[in-house]
């Protein structure tokens, strides 16, 4: 017993200096600055900058196309409305001017009537307009660069309409007009003809049975275009109107709709075999 007495104070003692030193340790640690992860700040991307196209002396339904195709928006100004064949006279701001993609800048264009209005007008783009804000008044000087993809609307199911290259069997470069339209603008030879246009628009249905938004402003874009090059005398326009009529029962029976648009085809049908004869 006389022994046990130190032994147990020794431990004791023991103990204690090891509570000691480990309560210090945590506090060490606890009292220590947390490590700072060191981070890198990268500068803005430069704002891309987009040329105005030159839409004068167009007609409206390929200045639509062109405007939307290089990523702005449009509002027609003035008496004259945006029906289809109507042309483009005046536009602001003006070709070549360079501003900031800002979403969607807005061109004012402003028009002439050429030939039937039939339909109805789109005086404003189904693209919300932005502002616009010219490159060469920005602070930072950026580099110009110009959109290849028109924008995506809802759905990616449809095929925008495309303004590139056909392949060069396609592109016959001898196009006999079937009537001469006065001051209208000549069949642009770097597109497919009408009646090639008419057919792939035919079959490109086939592939598309939902009626998205998408895919209704896809026939509605071609569907503008075939009828308006064939009113303005472009070669094989009745055998595109007829093709496209085909192309309307088509939607009809797809997506119950195009009761206006039929119409308007066998309007113009009827007048371009009159002025074809």
């Amino acid at each position: 017993m006389g022994s046990f007495v130190p032994r147990l104070l020794a431990l004791t003692v023991i103990w204690l200096f090891a509570t000691a030193a480990l309560t210090f340790a945590a506090a060490q640690r606890m009292g220590a600055a947390p490590a700072v992860t060191p981070t890198t700040t990268t500068a803005p991307a430069a704002p891309r900058v987009l040329v105005v196209p030159d839409l004068r002396r167009q007609a409206f339904v390929f200045s639509k196309g062109t405007l939307t195709d290089a990523g702005f928006s449009f509002r027609i100004a003035g008496a004259v409305h945006g029906f289809a064949s109507n042309t483009v006279v005046s536009q602001s701001p003006a070709p070549g001017t360079r501003v900031l993609d800002t979403g969607a800048p807005l061109v004012v264009l402003h028009l002439a009537r050429s030939g039937t209005e039939r339909g109805l007008p789109e005086d404003v783009s189904t693209v919300t307009p932005t502002a616009v804000k010219l490159a060469d008044l920005a602070v930072r000087t950026v580099a110009p660069a110009t959109k290849t993809t028109p924008r995506k609307v809802r759905t990616t199911s449809a095929v925008t309409p495309s303004r590139a290259k056909a392949p060069a069997n396609r592109l016959p470069q001898k196009r006999s007009p079937a009537f001469i339209v006065p001051g209208a603008r000549r069949e642009p030879l770097d597109e497919i003809t009408l009646s090639a246009r008419a057919k792939d628009l035919l079959v490109w249905l086939n592939h598309h049975p939902n009626a998205t938004d998408a895919n209704v402003k896809h026939w509605l874009y071609q569907h503008a275009w075939i009828v308006t090059g064939a009113e303005l005398g472009w070669s094989h326009g009745a055998q595109a109107l007829h093709t496209l009529l085909a192309a309307d029962r088509r939607v009809w029976a797809l997506w119950g709709i195009g009761a206006r648009s039929t119409a308007v085809a066998r309007q113009a049908l009827a007048e371009v075999e009159a002025r074809s004869k």
